[in-house]
């Protein structure tokens, strides 16, 4: 009875270990991937090859992605140290080395992208329409950048953060999870773009040798209408990272997506609002808030004088429409969009309070 149940743990260990990735040899190569009629990913590896090592977990990943549709489209590798005949008659000079075959013919494209799961795996879906599956995970906002799309993204109308990484590299790995939270935080930023260069992809590692990257990570930003570069040297943590692209980019973003205090607010017209309020002399402060606002683009400079005029009405607006707005707030279920309205809104709400108020609430707030 013991000996039956090591061989049934025996057995289990196997099928659990069993890999979803096809190792192909001269003896089975033409059949699964020459001749079959379905397309294959293939994968030229050498067991010593230490870019291969840190390919090698993505990989599988890759094919339990796609384990699903085996009967439609494989993912394969082949050790071509063991067998050089095989890598010899693709061309094969570096590892690691992947190709598309389309199964019906033996003339193969190179795959140039990243070195990712979801590059990987956007890769096949493209070729075969077939949709990755496993583990449901929430799509990246970061933005990879190739040597095309690094020409137009760079310079043009928005604010861009690059991390040029490589798939290898310990601190690159480190640093992902971060990167991809500091993307979400500035997902509701248009003009703010948090973007990677995977520097030995094929398709990047010019604009790598172009921007002077010889360590990883390498972290640089790159302001709006400008093709120069500017290093960042801080700390690498997202509170760091968000207070640079918001002192960079006149952001108000705050760790975890929201808007900081100051969000909404215009330093020009708080001034105005400061003196008068303290006076509460408000038919004048009305006025002067309508000539200061007419030429600003400030996205909320007309709410200042909405709001001044609401108190010209009524003196009790601010506070009360103040309370009304930190309400909804508080209650929850609006749109990212319209939270962001909402703070904006009441940032701008508070500046018309006493001074007395205003500090009160943000002692609540902390």
């Amino acid at each position: 009875m013991a000996r039956l149940s090591y061989l049934l743990v025996s057995c289990l260990s196997v099928v659990s270990a069993a890999s979803a990735v096809v190792d192909l040899v001269p003896k089975n190569f033409d059949n699964v991937v020459l001749k079959s009629g379905k397309p294959a990913l293939v994968e030229f590896f050498a067991p010593w090859c230490g870019h291969c090592k840190n390919l090698a977990p993505v990989y599988e990943e890759l094919g339990q992605a796609f384990a699903h549709a085996e009967d439609k489209v494989t993912i394969g590798k082949v050790d071509a140290d063991e067998h050089r005949d095989l890598g010899k008659k693709f061309g094969i000079q570096g590892f690691p080395t992947l190709k598309w075959f389309d199964g019906k013919s033996d003339k193969p494209v190179d795959y140039n992208g990243g070195r990712d799961l979801e590059s990987l795996s956007s890769f096949v879906s493209e070729k075969t329409g077939i949709k990755p599956r496993g583990p449901k995970q929430e799509p990246s906002e970061v933005e990879m950048l190739t040597d095309s799309s690094f020409k137009t993204t760079i310079g043009g109308d928005k604010d861009v953060l690059v991390a040029f990484t490589a798939p290898w590299c310990g601190h690159c790995k480190n640093l992902a999870p971060t990167w991809e939270s500091l993307a979400k935080d500035f997902v509701l930023e248009p003009n703010v773009v948090i973007a990677k260069v995977d520097a030995e992809a094929e398709n990047a590692k010019a604009t790598a040798r172009e921007q002077g990257v010889t360590g990883y990570p390498t972290i640089k930003f790159f302001p709006k209408g400008s093709k120069e570069g500017i290093a960042y040297s801080g700390a690498r943590s997202e509170e760091a990272f968000v207070e640079f692209v918001n002192e960079k980019a006149g952001t108000h973003r705050a760790v975890g997506g929201g808007l900081d205090d100051r969000a909404g607010t215009i330093a020009s017209l708080d001034e105005l609002v400061a003196k008068y309020t303290s006076s509460q002399n408000v038919e004048e402060l009305l006025g002067e808030v309508k000539k200061a606002a007419k030429g600003l683009q400030d996205k909320y400079a007309q709410y200042y004088v909405k709001v001044a005029e609401k108190l010209s009405q009524n003196k009790e607006y601010a506070d009360k429409e103040f309370a009304r707005v930190k309400k909804i707030i508080a209650k929850g279920g609006s749109a990212p969009e319209k939270v962001d309205d909402l703070i904006s809104r009441s940032n701008v709400l508070r500046q018309f309070l006493s001074q007395e108020k205003a500090d009160m609430d943000m002692k609540d707030e902390l």
